[in-house]
This record gives C-alpha cells, sequence and structure tokens, in this order.
C-alpha cells in the first residue's frame, strides 16, 4: 500500500521546505517584507547561489593553500636530500683517501718483513710526489630533481600569501558583501561573475601546482634511488678497507 494518497505529490514536501525557509527559516531580511512570496523565493535563491559560488571559492583558496604547503615540504626536502648527498661525496672522498694511506701502509711492511727491502729501497728510485688533491666541485643533484626544485622555488611567495598564517583572511565573502537591492539584478551577476572568474583561476593553478608536485617527487625519487646507488657503493668500500686494516694490523703484530 502506498505511504501517499494518490493525489499526493512527492515533490511538494521540498516546495514547502523552500517556503518554509523563504518564511523565517535562514532567510530574515527585513528590507523584503513587501515582496510577494515568489518573489521572496526568488531573493533567498539567489542568495544560495551566492553563498554556494563563495563556498567554492573558499574551498578551491585551501586546497590550494594545501598544494602550496606540501610543495614547500617538497622544496625543504629536496634541499635536505642535496645536503646528504654531499655528505655522501665527502664521506667517499675520505674513504678513498684511508684506502691510500692503507697503500702506503702496506708497502712500509713489506720493506720490512724484507731482509733486502732497505737496499731495494735505497736504489730504488724515489716515487713522484703526489699533487696535492684537487678541490672538488660541488655537488650536483639530478637534472629532473634541480628543474623540479628550481621551478618549485619560484612559488615560495604564493605559499606566504596562501598560508593562513602568514596573511590575513577576509572576514566576509560574496555572498555577505551582495547588496540587498539591485536592478535587473546587474551587482549580482557581475559578484556571481566575479567569483566564476576567481573558482576557474583556482582551478588552472591547482592544476599547475599538482603538475609541479609530480615533477618534484618524481624527482625525489631519481634522487634517493641515486643515493642508494652511492651508499651501497660506499658500504663496499668501507668493508673492503675493514679488511684491510685488520690484515694490516696482523702483519704488524707478526713483527712484534
Amino acid at each position: 500500500m502506498s505511504a501517499y494518497p494518490k493525489t499526493h505529490n512527492p515533490f511538494a514536501d521540498d516546495d514547502e521546505d523552500v517556503e518554509d525557509f523563504g518564511r523565517g527559516g535562514g532567510y530574515d531580511d527585513s528590507s523584503d517584507s513587501g515582496l510577494s512570496e515568489p518573489e521572496r523565493r526568488q531573493r533567498w535563491l539567489q542568495q544560495e547561489v551566492m553563498r554556494t559560488a563563495q563556498s567554492a571559492v573558499d574551498s578551491s583558496q585551501r586546497s590550494l593553500g594545501l598544494i602550496y604547503e606540501s610543495e614547500k615540504m617538497g622544496t625543504e626536502t629536496a634541499e635536505e636530500l642535496m645536503r646528504q648527498g654531499e655528505a655522501l661525496r665527502r664521506t667517499e672522498k675520505m674513504v678513498d683517501g684511508m684506502d691510500q694511506d692503507l697503500k702506503t701502509s702496506q708497502r712500509h711492511i713489506n720493506s720490512i718483513r724484507s731482509v733486502w727491502g732497505g737496499f731495494v729501497n735505497y736504489f730504488k728510485a724515489k716515487p713522484e710526489a703526489t699533487p696535492p688533491p684537487e678541490t672538488a666541485p660541488a655537488y650536483q643533484p639530478s637534472s629532473k630533481l634541480q628543474n623540479a626544485l628550481t621551478e618549485s622555488k619560484g612559488q615560495e611567495h604564493k605559499y606566504q600569501e596562501s598560508h593562513p598564517n602568514l596573511r590575513k583572511l577576509p572576514t566576509s565573502g560574496a555572498a555577505d558583501s551582495m547588496p540587498s537591492s539591485s536592478h535587473n539584478g546587474q551587482p549580482r551577476n557581475q559578484v556571481l561573475k566575479s567569483a566564476h572568474q576567481q573558482l576557474d583561476d583556482n582551478l588552472d593553478e591547482m592544476c599547475s601546482g599538482l603538475s609541479r608536485l609530480k615533477n618534484l617527487g618524481l624527482g625525489l625519487q631519481g634522487e634517493i634511488e641515486s643515493q642508494d646507488d652511492s651508499l651501497d657503493k660506499l658500504l663496499g668500500k668501507v668493508d673492503n678497507m675493514d679488511l684491510k686494516i685488520r690484515k694490516t694490523d696482523q702483519q704488524i703484530k707478526d713483527l712484534k
């Protein structure tokens, strides 16, 4: 059995809700007291459209701020990775220098252990002086990360402009600033058009921001993989040097 009589319109409840809201359920404008019920309903619908448009603009502003904040964190992570890569490069250079010192020590131990080592070394030509080490160039990350970092660093001013703690947020929206009366709806249309334009601009900037975030993420991934390879290489050198140190230490003990 149907819950409504045959003559009942199921959409009538929505109409009644709109009428109730227009009478006093959320619409309060004493200047419209002389308007007819259809005019009051039209005025309320217009205000609802404005509120919805402003809500969409505010939501896009918050989303844009989150994108800028994520991009800021990404640039800071990239800079930290670059410092880490520089530290790895310096460490590898130090390990290489220690390996050369171990080779020199090994030659001296071999000379001491040999009966004729002293005579051989006396008549042996002196080794050429080792040239001073050249200053290593500054660490260069992958070109993909460097390009993405440069592009994202250029957007820092937008991050500062959009961050809630770094700017003064507006206290009123388009719906609140809408005049209570208008001629043929022109002022309201202009405000609505401005809100739509702002929303379109925000969406375009969100697309650009997401594209930069993607490039930054790919650059970070490539840099991490590159540093992982460098770290594996460094660990191999350290393990090899550890074996040489143990061997040299044992040889020195045997000389006693």
